[in-house]
């Protein structure tokens, strides 16, 4: 069994390596749509400062790693990428319940084309204003998500064309599975 942790800041890329992921047999827990189901429950909307507030207000109210306790309730079985991890606290509980076999892929990409990626996806939580995504930016890593990544066991530039970063994503996933084949 294999375990990936997936860490990067919104628009560099996780979602394309998921599906790299997915397409070699992973399942898939994504920590944000946890927060989602949980600000949901709470009757709240799906804004960007009312999802950030509520899972801000959870790590205050709860520990820095109750995504991770939260997550980790729902995690599925076989191979296991977790998208998403915000902390290193979050890593940390992550590495105490499933082992140090645990492995952390850290995804970074200009702020530009971060900012270009998330107008384009159009998510209701997604800023529309380069102010706003410097917020969010902010917020993120306050949560200590720079230290997250910087503890990542590989990092995955994604700098160039969409080919290119599958393919990156496509051999890393097969160094880390040991097969050799192509996805």
């Amino acid at each position: 069994m294999v375990i990936l942790a997936l860490v990067g800041m919104p628009g560099s890329g996780k979602d394309v390596f998921v599906q790299e992921a997915r397409k070699a047999g992973f399942n898939h827990i994504r920590m944000g749509d946890m927060v989602r189901l949980f600000a949901k429950e709470a009757g709240l909307d799906s804004s960007d400062s009312s999802i950030g507030g509520f899972a801000t207000g959870q790590r205050e109210e709860h520990g820095p790693d109750i995504w991770a306790i939260r997550t980790l309730e729902k995690i599925p079985g076989g191979n296991v990428l977790i998208d998403g991890s915000r902390s290193l606290a979050e890593l940390e509980r992550f590495r105490a319940v499933l082992g140090n076999g645990l492995k952390v892929i850290g995804i970074k990409a200009p702020a530009q084309e971060r900012f270009r990626r998330l107008v384009s996806r159009s998510r209701d939580d997604d800023p529309s204003r380069f102010e706003d995504f410097q917020i969010r930016d902010r917020r993120e890593l306050s949560w200590g998500l720079g230290e997250a990544l910087e503890k990542a066991e590989i990092i995955i530039t994604n700098d160039g064309t969409l080919e290119e970063f599958q393919n990156r994503c496509q051999s890393i996933i097969r160094n880390i599975t040991g097969n050799g084949k192509s996805l």
